[in-house]
């Protein structure tokens, strides 16, 4: 039986094989672990980063269902960070005048945080 790690890592490199970032459409690429999420936007072509986000950047409140308004920090749900990130990493993206770009899940199933990354990208303006 293999391992899920290595049945994601197959997935991946199939989609690879699909997908690419071009200077025009970049990729924005996902990676999703037990505790952290992050996404850079790359141009394969040349094999460089654009622009990246980590869920490190932001203010994760400590208890899951309330958030603090007086730090404006993010419920501590992983789909609420997840939401967040996609939402820095399209503010980033768009300051630096990419509007467009490919979604690359990174082997992982489009549901749960790689669902909300990719909606709160699409909310703070990225179109897939």
């Amino acid at each position: 039986m293999k391992i899920t790690a290595s049945k994601r890592i197959t997935r991946h490199r199939r989609i690879r094989a699909k997908i690419s970032g071009s200077p025009t459409k970049p990729r924005l690429s996902v990676f999703r672990s037990n505790k952290h999420i992050s996404a850079q936007i790359i141009v394969d072509s040349s094999g460089t980063t654009l622009v990246s986000a980590h869920d490190n950047e932001i203010k994760i409140s400590k208890s899951p269902r309330k958030t603090a308004k007086k730090d404006k920090s993010v419920p501590g749900t992983k789909i609420n960070v997840a939401h967040e990130v996609g939402k820095i990493i399209a503010a980033k993206a768009l300051a630096k005048k990419i509007n467009s770009v490919v979604f690359d899940r990174g082997g992982y199933a489009y549901h749960g945080q790689v669902r909300a990354l990719a909606e709160g990208a699409r909310e703070g303006g990225l179109k897939f």
